[in-house]
């Protein structure tokens, strides 16, 4: 199990910064609060950074390609050799919609690697050397699952989500951010056919972030994840961990009249499911919040 490297006291940290319109200072704050970026890059290090990209709709649809670039700066910056920007979409032509969204243009500018897991195009549904298969150890809904090899061979990995309301799966953020690495279509499937919360929070149980940064200047209060309602917080996240982030991205969208997301954030199954895998923090004096 990978160790909290953005934790005291044994409680996971959450940062929460107001986005001051320069968005390497605003990140670079994030980060600073919790412990800085240099608590986890090393000299010579290769990071994966997963940002959601499942369509190439405009932001908050899908990531904020100048975000991206910042953290891949801030990376390079604290000592990172390479930096790999991986994703997936729902489409067959994941590599068209990266470049739609104009992350692959961006992604090279910053000096980053930016890679479609597996294969592109049709040529995935046949492809095994771009995925592991993997058990699932305790999981009650998902036994086995193929992810990216980049998710294993990489050994440390920044996840950079959006948190917006989600028609199927209530809301998307950390915990769901790694759906990105599941292999399309079949696995895919398998997660949507039943209890596809449930089984976004057994996916903790096999491949996890060491940091997550969190983009809430804009979200989607209804609707999800393509278009919906919006609204502007204005917020950057931080933190080590999957359960503690969420928890607070969705106290945001919760304080918005309107919201789809009714009744104790506790009780949504992608959080509540985590908790009872012993994934994350129990209530809120488990976790730390820190604003600037």
């Amino acid at each position: 199990m990978k160790q909290d490297l953005f934790s005291k006291d044994g409680k996971p940290l959450v940062s929460k910064v107001n986005f001051t319109g320069d968005l390497r200072d605003s990140i670079e704050t994030s980060m600073s609060l919790i412990g800085g970026i240099r608590r986890l890059v090393a000299k010579g290090d290769t990071i994966l950074l997963k940002p959601n990209y499942n369509t190439a709709d405009p932001y908050p649809g899908s990531s904020d390609p100048e975000f991206i670039r910042s953290v891949i700066e801030l990376l390079y910056e604290a000592g990172a050799e390479k930096v790999i920007v991986g994703a997936r979409s729902a489409f067959l032509n994941s590599w068209k919609v990266l470049e739609q969204a104009g992350i692959v243009k961006t992604g090279k500018e910053a000096g980053a690697e930016v890679r479609v897991f597996g294969k592109n195009g049709w040529r995935v549904l046949f492809d095994r050397k771009g995925w592991k298969r993997v058990k699932v150890p305790d999981g009650r809904y998902l036994r086995k699952v193929s992810l990216a090899r980049e998710a294993f061979e990489i050994n440390k990995i920044v996840y950079v989500p959006l948190i917006k309301t989600h028609h199927s799966a209530e809301f998307t953020g950390a915990i769901k951010l790694s759906m990105g690495l599941v292999k399309p279509f079949f696995d895919q499937i398998t997660f949507h056919l039943r209890n596809l919360r449930e089984k976004l929070a057994e996916l903790m149980l096999v491949v996890k972030p060491d940091l997550i940064i969190m983009d809430a200047r804009k979200v989607f209060i209804t609707g999800g994840p393509a278009k919906g309602k919006m609204q502007s917080p204005n917020l950057i996240l931080a933190s080590g961990n999957q359960v503690a982030i969420d928890v607070e991205g969705v106290k945001i969208l919760q304080s918005y009249p309107g919201n789809s997301l009714q009744g104790s954030v506790w009780d949504l199954v992608q959080i509540k499911h985590a908790v009872e895998l012993g994934q994350g923090p129990h209530n809120e004096e488990e976790y730390k919040v820190i604003t600037s």
